[in-house]
């Protein structure tokens, strides 16, 4: 194979590389990093006595994500607050004209599926990942591994489980969950807070992360009363040269701050029953870096 062809091989399959290294580590410049790795790898490998490529792409970059997951474990374990993905644009184009296929992917790159999928072990992820996002046989994940298609298995169903028990039980409609978002931007800038309180679970969750670097909740808030209260100040307070644009980050329409051209919020609601059953606010401004305004 020539240089030129391995190169044009490897963007070939960048995006599946990309995908999997993000549901992996959950921020783009890790994702990135990772495949960058995994480039620099495939470059300098005998690439003659690689029977198939694809395969081996994935094998190298899940091994590498499995090891950055590791690294990164002790630092998020002393995270200050609630830890969040860093927001994802996403937009699968053509490439996905699958209705099915789409809520498959949208799903596996959700906020809420996200922070399940950082209470697996690494190798857990790993294998929910390659299996549940992107359908790998299991057959190939245990060579990814390096581990037994049996091992691969238990591994496969003991996640799939656990993100079953703790990910949220409503379906998500995603025609429902734009109307609601409208509703709220409309409601959070009306002036009187019933209209807000009124799109609320009665059990609602508010999860905020701001790295300890701008202002924000640094403990789950719960309760209609309460996140309505928080929501409806936080609306009071936003700059009148600010602007709010919905924007699809992470399968979902999502509700973006900018102020002077700079992402400096993002808030993004789950939906269930005819009202917001969960409501996640970014305001660390490393991971809305990103986002910057065209």
């Amino acid at each position: 194979m020539t240089a030129d062809a391995a190169t044009d091989l490897f963007e070939e399959h960048r995006p599946v590389l990309t995908g999997v290294a993000y549901r992996m580590l959950g921020r783009i410049a890790d994702a990135e990093d990772v495949v960058q790795e995994a480039w620099l790898r495939w470059s300098a490998a005998d690439r003659a006595r690689v029977r198939e490529p694809p395969a081996y792409l994935v094998r190298i970059t899940t091994r590498l994500a499995v090891d950055r997951l590791r690294h990164l474990r002790s630092r998020r374990e002393a995270y200050p607050g609630p830890w969040l993905p860093e927001p994802l644009v996403t937009d699968f184009g053509p490439a996905v004209p699958d209705t099915a296929e789409r809520a498959v992917l949208a799903d596996s790159v959700s906020f809420a599926v996200l922070v399940v999928l950082e209470s697996l072990s690494p190798l857990e992820r790993a294998v929910f990942v390659l299996r549940e996002a992107f359908g790998f046989p299991y057959a190939e994940i245990a060579a990814a591994l390096d581990r037994t298609e049996a091992a691969v298995r238990q591994l496969g169903g003991r996640a799939r489980r656990h993100v079953e028990e703790r990910r949220p039980r409503y379906v998500v409609d995603p025609a429902e969950r734009r109307d609601l978002t409208e509703r709220f931007l409309a409601a959070a800038a009306g002036g009187a807070i019933e209209p807000l309180l009124a799109l609320l679970a009665p059990d609602v969750r508010l999860v905020g992360d701001s790295g300890g670097k701008a202002k924000g909740p640094r403990r789950i808030i719960e309760t209609a009363d309460k996140v309505g209260r928080f929501l409806f100040a936080v609306a009071g307070e936003l700059d009148p040269a600010g602007e709010l644009r919905v924007v699809e980050l992470n399968g979902a329409p999502a509700v973006v701050y900018f102020v002077g051209g700079k992402a400096d919020a993002v808030f993004q609601i789950e939906v269930g029953q005819g009202v917001i059953q969960c409501a996640y606010i970014i305001r660390n401004p490393d991971k809305l870096a990103v986002l910057s305004a065209p």
